[in-house]
């Protein structure tokens, strides 16, 4: 599960600047400024979050960001600041939570009847893998907690022996994962990401329209580089985004927000997911699936160029079209933007030249992005381009181990992955998922739907159900394999079916407020209110469906994909 991966994010208000619109923006708040010196766009802060309400008493409690106790403070306000104060969190298990993730895992084991094609250690490992999903919902840990507690359940009982419970934490995908919390961490503390998206604000910023556009061509171009949506969002985009709109008087939390700010979150959340869906290491989740997809013997060669063929037209056209649909359902009321260009050029004065770090950082990722495109010809795997590229970062100083040390999502992710992902290969090897995809081709055959009527059906009830999650990774760890047994079973060709899902796993990042780490980041700027996340989430999600189903029809069948 994404973190924010940022770790030392604070409350930031910015000194709003004059910016022309057809809209009046005579009605600003008095300028506002920081103790320290403001800066245009703040690149390693983010606006104070509000914490996302739990849309279901079954959802986990997402975890608030760290804010740090400094607070903004008037020049016209003599109280001097203060610091907050945090009572500790609880400590152990959520009971309830608990004994209904428990409940699940014994009632499969004990009460269901055993099928008499599979074998009881298989079925005791289902029964394991269940209360394991059910606690990744439920939450009654930390998702790293719980998912080390399910892999000693395994051991303890004997379901697995040591080394085959332990064996996916050798998994080259894994590895790849969490070294792409590596790079996302670089281009953050170089400033590099912000640097890219400001000159974009520079060259397409004159309307709001074109500021929308070059936020998500911004995004699109560096997120092959730096693979975490969540660091994307909250260490480059909503800072910048935030700025702007002060800048425009568009306040957080007031109904200034329509003038400009709601409009640029939305475009921008929406966006996000056709830029992971684009490119292959645009996104853990995508690595994620591609393993999986191999696990039950769906591999793809050149996974990098395979996957971007596949998805470059929907995701471009999809790119595309979102601010412009958006543009007209949920119009700005600050259409011109001219001073933006003046703004951004006058922040990359102050950021001075590209400093010697971004350009190490810039080499360095084109070098792993040359090596995961071309990569298999050279012999050389992902991972171990991914690497090469953190290790030149440590050797030039870059990155520090520190740095590798403090990303404790990085850390978590690894435990948890490898957890499911194990668990996930023990069942395929002990014949679970054949014995359930049997199951399913039987239904699928009484209902006599032909294999692109289930592959509609089996797409959207993928997509649907995120509703019940607060993590894409999570979903794809429960539920990816699964579901692409099922697409199997049906008759839809393997790497059509397996890439399908992957790309659904980007689109429903945006469904919701806690669908995924950038939306509650982006929720959490305060621009967007809840019924509104909802309502447009669901419309857009139901525009991308159409344009990736249309689009995607006629170019996977050019490529041969059906």
């Amino acid at each position: 599960m994404e973190s924010l991966a940022l770790q030392a994010f604070s409350t930031v208000t910015t000194t709003p600047f004059s910016l022309s619109s057809r809209s009046s923006l005579h009605l600003r708040s008095r300028p506002i400024t920081k103790i320290s010196q403001p800066s245009i766009f703040p690149s390693s802060s983010i606006p104070t979050l509000r914490s996302p309400l739990k849309p279901l008493l079954l959802l986990p409690e997402r975890p608030k960001p760290f804010i740090s106790p400094i607070r903004a403070v008037s020049r016209n306000d003599s109280t001097p600041p203060t610091e907050t104060t945090t009572s500790p969190p609880p400590q152990g298990a959520k009971l309830f939570p608990l004994f209904l993730s428990v409940s699940i895992g014994l009632i499969v084991r004990f009460l269901v009847p055993k099928p008499v094609e599979v074998t009881p250690q298989a079925w005791q490992l289902l029964a394991i893998f269940l209360s394991t999903i059910a606690g990744l919902v439920l939450s009654p840990l930390p998702v790293g907690a719980w998912a080390f507690i399910g892999l000693t359940t395994s051991i303890v009982t004997k379901t697995l022996p040591f080394a085959s419970a332990f064996s996916a934490f050798t998994n080259e995908v894994i590895w790849l994962i969490v070294i792409s919390f590596f790079f996302a961490r670089g281009f953050v503390k170089t400033g590099l990401g912000d640097r890219i998206a400001t000159y974009f604000v520079k060259w397409l910023g004159k309307s709001t329209l074109g500021l929308s556009y070059g936020l998500t061509l911004s995004e699109a171009l560096i997120a092959p580089a730096m693979p975490s949506t969540t660091a994307r969002a909250g260490g480059v985009f909503l800072p910048i985004i935030k700025s702007l709109s002060l800048s425009a008087g568009s306040r957080p939390g007031d109904s200034s927000s329509k003038k400009l700010g709601s409009y640029l979150i939305q475009s921008q959340f929406q966006s996000a997911g056709n830029s992971s869906a684009l490119f292959l290491t645009a996104a853990a989740q995508n690595l994620l699936c591609l393993k999986l997809a191999e696990e039950l013997g769906i591999v793809i060669s050149s996974p990098w160029v395979s996957w971007f063929k596949a998805a470059s037209l929907p995701a471009l056209v999809s790119l595309l079209l979102t601010p412009l649909i958006l543009y007209k359902l949920y119009p700005p009321e600050t259409k011109d933007t001219p001073d933006a260009p003046a703004m951004a050029a006058k922040k990359l004065e102050n950021m001075g030249p590209v400093t010697r770090n971004e350009w190490i950082m810039v080499g360095t990722m084109l070098l792993a992005v040359a090596l995961w495109v071309c990569g298999e010809s050279l012999g050389i795997p992902s991972a171990v381009a991914a690497m090469i590229g953190l290790s030149i970062l440590l050797l030039l100083g870059v990155l520090d181990w520190n740095d590798c040390l403090s990303e404790k999502s990085a850390w978590d992710t690894l435990a948890w992955f490898a957890v499911l992902v194990g668990m996930a290969g023990q069942l395929t090897n002990l014949g679970i998922v054949s014995w359930m995809s049997g199951c399913v081709a039987k239904v699928l055959q009484s209902l006599s739907l032909s294999w692109p009527a289930a592959l509609g059906v089996l797409q959207a009830s993928y997509f649907f159900i995120h509703y019940l999650f607060a993590s894409q990774t999570g979903h794809v760890g429960a539920l990816y394999s699964a579901f692409l047994a099922m697409h199997l079973a049906a008759g839809v060709p393997g790497i059509l079916a397996a890439l399908a899902l992957a790309y659904n796993t980007n689109l429903f990042g945006a469904l919701t407020h806690y669908s995924s780490g950038q939306a509650a980041v982006y929720y959490g700027a305060g621009y967007v209110d809840l019924p509104e996340v909802f309502k447009m989430g669901f419309i857009m999600a139901s525009i991308n469906a159409i344009i990736w189903g249309v689009v995607g029809k006629f170019w996977w069948k050019f490529l041969g994909l059906y």
